[in-house]
């Protein structure tokens, strides 16, 4: 796979370039002029290799290998989650630097859907005749909502068994439920004219700030937070939302800041950071329980925080629900994906993992996520890379990238496995 390494190094480099993160929609870029844009270059690339290609009015496309009577999916997204702060690179400049390129979507996911086209390209100058045929899915909404799945379940076949590249090696078996909630504490008189933070449902908050009503700077700097004219502001580190423990959350020193002034934001921080009420003690093989309060924002008398909950996959959501209720407060669920949990014992995952035992020469056990990938969209889908155990997960946080040693590793196993499961 050398003789591609510098091809898929510079592929994934100017994808990273496009901001595919969220952003207006207009009658041709349902997710933003980015996304579409993305979409597109991916889309050329394939055709430049020989594929036949398919955009489905900009919310998702699949690229095609082979003619057989099945179809296998390879589900990946090229959408991003916004930059966010603490870059000390250009978030979307995709540098190659260091042997590593930088860059939002190098790990999740614009690097292994490249590298997934590139292992296909590989397979089909060999001569490679697949018994099945391959669709190599990408969505431009898998980080907010999934409406691009949704499109494609409405104009297009999505196979019933496949493996998306977005989540961690060895193989995933099962995946937590995710539930994300906005609650709705109603406040008399709040003690601040302005609080907002937060950028992302599924992403730590590293940012908040608030306007109080009356500035106390004693309190503001034993709290850790900075003064900028009217305004506090506090600065945390951004981490995926089903492992707020990586993250710093920066809204929690902004609610302390005003909790001794309101008895709505001494509840909300009791309910969601202080877990009074027992959401936690929800636990199996698949993990803990997990609440991360990521956005949240002030409106007339109504201080909304939304929460990323990832429950695990034995606990039906009801039982949540439950829970939730005896906050006391209103709440809406804003996104819920049932969790996904698979046979360890499955062709489709005893198959990678021996694919990635002879790749990394590692023996390796199937294991359960906090986070959640297109496998769940599919009847039989696992997750499979591209993190490795005992990496520094790099995902939804500053500083984003992947080296190239890694991009090589990663084009070897796609393309045995890919071979393997299609032969």
């Amino acid at each position: 796979m050398k003789d591609y390494l510098a091809s898929t190094v510079n592929s994934i480099s100017e994808s990273i370039r496009f901001d595919s993160s969220r952003q207006k929609h207009t009658h041709t870029a349902p997710f933003g002029q980015g996304a579409l844009d993305c979409l597109m270059h991916f889309l050329s690339l394939a055709e430049s290799m020989g594929f036949v290609t398919h955009n489905y009015d900009g919310f998702i496309g699949d690229v095609e290998y082979g003619t057989g009577p099945e179809d296998f999916a390879i589900l990946c997204h090229l959408d991003v989650v916004p930059a966010g702060s603490g870059w000390t690179k250009d978030p979307f400049g995709g540098a190659i630097e260091d042997n590593k390129i930088w860059g939002r979507g190098a790990v999740d996911d614009k690097g292994p859907a490249i590298c997934c086209l590139y292992a296909m390209k590989a397979l089909k100058d060999e001569g490679f005749v697949p018994s099945k045929k391959i669709k190599l899915i990408v969505g431009c909404n898998e980080e907010s909502g999934w409406a691009c799945i949704d499109h494609y379940n409405e104009v297009a076949d999505l196979p019933e068994t496949g493996f998306s590249p977005d989540a961690d090696f060895p193989v995933i078996y099962a995946e937590k439920g995710i539930l994300q909630v906005r609650f709705h504490f109603r406040l008399n008189k709040a003690p601040f004219l302005f609080l907002e933070g937060g950028s992302s449902a599924n992403m730590v908050c590293d940012f908040c700030e608030a306007t109080p009503r009356t500035l106390t700077v004693t309190k503001a700097r034993a709290l850790g937070l900075e003064i900028a004219g009217k305004k506090i502001l506090s600065y945390g580190k951004s981490a995926h939302g089903s492992t707020p423990e990586k993250g710093e959350n920066a809204m929690l020193p902004i609610l302390r800041f005003f909790e001794d002034k309101s008895e709505a934001v001494r509840h909300a921080i009791a309910c969601l950071f202080d877990d009074i009420y027992g959401l936690k003690k929800f636990k199996d093989e698949t993990g803990d329980l997990t609440i991360s309060p990521n956005i949240v924002k002030y409106r007339k008398s109504d201080l909304q925080i939304t929460c990323d909950i990832r429950y695990p996959a034995t606990v039906p959501v009801q039982e949540i629900h439950s829970v939730l209720k005896k906050f006391g407060v209103l709440y809406e669920t804003v996104h819920h994906q049932a969790p996904l949990m698979a046979p360890k014992d499955s062709e489709l995952i005893t198959t990678l993992l021996s694919v990635y035992e002879e790749c990394t020469g590692t023996h390796a056990e199937p294991i359960a996520i906090g986070g959640g990938t297109y496998a769940r969209a599919l009847k039989y889908g696992v997750g499979f890379g591209p993190e490795f155990p005992g990496d520094e997960s790099l995902v939804h946080r500053a500083n984003e990238h992947i080296s190239i040693e890694r991009v090589e590793l990663l084009l070897n196993l796609y393309k045995k496995a890919i071979e393997r499961l299609t032969a």
